[in-house]
């Protein structure tokens, strides 16, 4: 057992995959940079699909989209194997069961990125919406023993992640993540960006514990969806415009973590 998880921290090590998972970080930067832009446009009346999908098909349909999107699809994977290794085999410096869950639960979402970004590179890309995905899950899970249950869980967890991302914010705790100090522009991105994640990602969660509360997966939402209804809200444009703007700094510090992050 300790000859393979050296084996796979090795491969965590290897330069190659440690230039590839940089590279992950600042194309995650690039996706809410996008994201908060088509945000931004969304508050004030414009077109656009406010989510992963949405950004991915914004970059997708540009000159060098293609490329772009295997440029993307690439690092993203490489996020998702360094992510893994992490969880199989972490260094001396990680607390444990509680970094290894978390390394999982990340590596999950770059590979559903990295699989989204495949699918555009290679031309059969879809904008679905989060929206429909969401409430598609939703529906099987109330199917199941015990469904509504489960979709609560579903949006609890969710909620936790996003509170979570407000602490590690508002206490600067993301700096732990990196091997040396950013610097104050980037770490202001920080204070600002990751309190604007955990927002979104709570109000996703809300929708979930909604739908399980009221047995109708039509009322879970994805993010598309809750940014859309923050939009409806009194003052709703000018919210959006704020999230929009944390989203873009949320952005702009991951590409000071591409260069900074321990790994």
């Amino acid at each position: 057992m300790d000859d393979a998880r050296d084996a796979v921290r090795t491969v965590g090590d290897h330069p190659a995959l440690e230039a590839l998972a940089r590279v992950g970080f600042a194309a995650s930067g690039l996706l809410h940079i996008v994201l908060g832009y088509t945000a931004a446009r969304v508050g004030w009346g414009g077109g656009g699909q406010a989510d992963q999908s949405g950004a991915l098909a914004t970059l997708a349909s540009n000159p060098a989209g293609t490329v772009l999107m295997w440029v993307i699809t690439v690092t993203l994977a490489g996020l998702v194997l360094w992510q893994l290794t992490v969880a199989v085999a972490p260094t001396g410096g990680d607390s444990g069961a509680t970094d290894r869950v978390k390394a999982l639960a990340k590596a999950v979402v770059y590979a559903a990125l990295a699989w989204t970004a495949g699918g555009f590179a290679v031309g059969s890309g879809s904008s679905s919406s989060s929206e429909q995905s969401s409430q598609d899950v939703t529906a099987t899970l109330m199917q199941a023993p015990a469904g509504q249950v489960l979709v609560g869980a579903v949006g609890v967890a969710i909620i936790a992640v996003g509170g979570y991302h407000v602490y590690k914010g508002v206490t600067r705790k993301f700096l732990d993540d990196l091997e040396e100090h950013p610097g104050r522009l980037a770490t202001v991105a920080g204070m600002v960006g990751y309190p604007a994640k955990g927002g979104v990602l709570a109000l996703v969660g809300a929708f979930f514990v909604i739908a399980a509360v009221q047995h109708q997966s039509s009322e879970a939402d994805g993010l598309d969806g809750a940014l859309k209804s923050l939009r409806d809200e009194p003052f709703g444009p000018a919210l959006l415009t704020v999230v929009a703007a944390g989203l873009v700094a949320f952005g702009l510090y991951c590409f000071s973590r591409a260069r900074h992050q321990r790994i």
